[in-house]
């Protein structure tokens, strides 16, 4: 009886999908093209795949062995083999540091990462939540935009197809502050003084601005209270807000005082006995705190920013000066005579 041969073409692949996994092999990949109905061989390189299936004529599902570097994976079927695809062994990234390690829980900020084997990530993970994006800078880089969360730590992964790298409590979102009061409120326009700022959250304060202009210096005392060293300003409001990891507080109001100036004194002098009213007129005198006469503190009563009346105060005869003191500072002084009484 004669023989008939049948001829069987070779198999052709045309995809690999994925294309690349991990040197420890393990990924389930999805051969495409023709003639793999009688494949009897699946090869990565020359290393068998640890199992696989044929689907279709069209198609073969492999679990990749261990590898390393590119390799051809290849069909074998009683038509011989096929063409080559490339699959990539990638190795597992490492991460090893993100800066700046913590920010706002509104996210939004960009951190670096750093490590290595990064080439191909697919995923920037903060704790569970996605990178609101990224990007591959290098093999040893990537640049994440953090997406919003909670306070408090959470680990960072990078995935790539070589596997996924987490470093623990590597990012720290931060709660953003908020003032509530600054006491003393108001000062001179030379600065200098030192005032306390109360809040919550002020514990990794960088800054403290008084308007657009920084603090001479500032120290945390705790999470609620900084005492900041008040820098110069021009007379009016100015906002006073702090700064730290998780962003700016709100601002509360601090008013910059011009020093008081006074120029008239009523009358000019008096009894050694006191118990008159003098009548200081001037400017900015609304807030004053203290009226001095000849150094001593005497009772006064403000009638307004440019009107004072003092109680004038006993002394010897003679010549002393009256000063009046605000927050923004002390006036020049006034000259106030004390005359005794005539003899007999």
């Amino acid at each position: 009886m004669p023989f008939t041969y049948t001829t069987v073409p070779a198999p052709v692949l045309t995809s690999v999908t994925p294309s690349s996994g991990p040197t420890a092999g393990g990924t389930t990949v999805t051969l495409t093209g023709t003639g793999l109905a009688t494949a009897n061989a699946v090869r990565f390189g020359a290393t068998p795949a640890a199992s696989f299936t044929v689907v279709s004529d069209t198609q073969i599902t492999a679990v990749a062995p261990a590898g390393t570097g590119t390799v051809p994976v290849t069909v074998t079927t009683p038509g011989g083999t096929s063409n080559g695809i490339s699959y990539t062994y990638s190795a597992a990234p490492a991460l090893s540091g993100v800066s700046p390690n913590q920010g706002p829980t509104s996210g939004g900020n960009t951190v670096t990462l750093t490590g290595a084997n990064f080439t191909g990530a697919t995923a920037v993970t903060f704790g569970t939540t996605p990178a609101t994006s990224f990007t591959v800078v290098s093999p040893t880089q990537i640049t994440a935009v953090v997406p919003a969360a909670t306070a408090g730590p959470v680990g960072v992964t990078v995935t790539t197809p070589g596997g996924t790298s987490t470093l623990q409590s590597a990012y720290f979102y931060v709660n953003t502050p908020v003032l509530t009061a600054v006491a003393p409120p108001s000062g001179p326009l030379s600065g200098g003084n030192t005032v306390t700022l109360t809040g919550v959250h002020l514990i990794e304060a960088t800054a403290v601005l008084f308007g657009t202009t920084a603090a001479s210096a500032l120290t945390v005392i705790s999470d609620t209270q900084i005492t900041a060293v008040v820098p110069a300003g021009a007379a009016g409001l100015a906002g006073v807000t702090v700064t730290t990891a998780g962003g700016t507080s709100n601002a509360v109001s601090y008013t910059y005082l011009p020093a008081p100036v006074v120029t008239t004194l009523t009358p000019s002098q008096g009894p050694t006995s006191g118990g008159i009213t003098l009548t200081l007129t001037g400017t900015d005198l609304a807030q004053a705190t203290t009226v001095l006469i000849g150094g001593a503190p005497a009772g006064f009563t403000v009638v307004s920013d440019s009107h004072i009346v003092v109680d004038a105060l006993p002394g010897a005869a003679g010549t002393v000066n009256v000063t009046v003191t605000t927050p923004g500072g002390t006036s020049a002084p006034k000259t106030y005579t004390r005359v005794g009484s005539p003899g007999i």
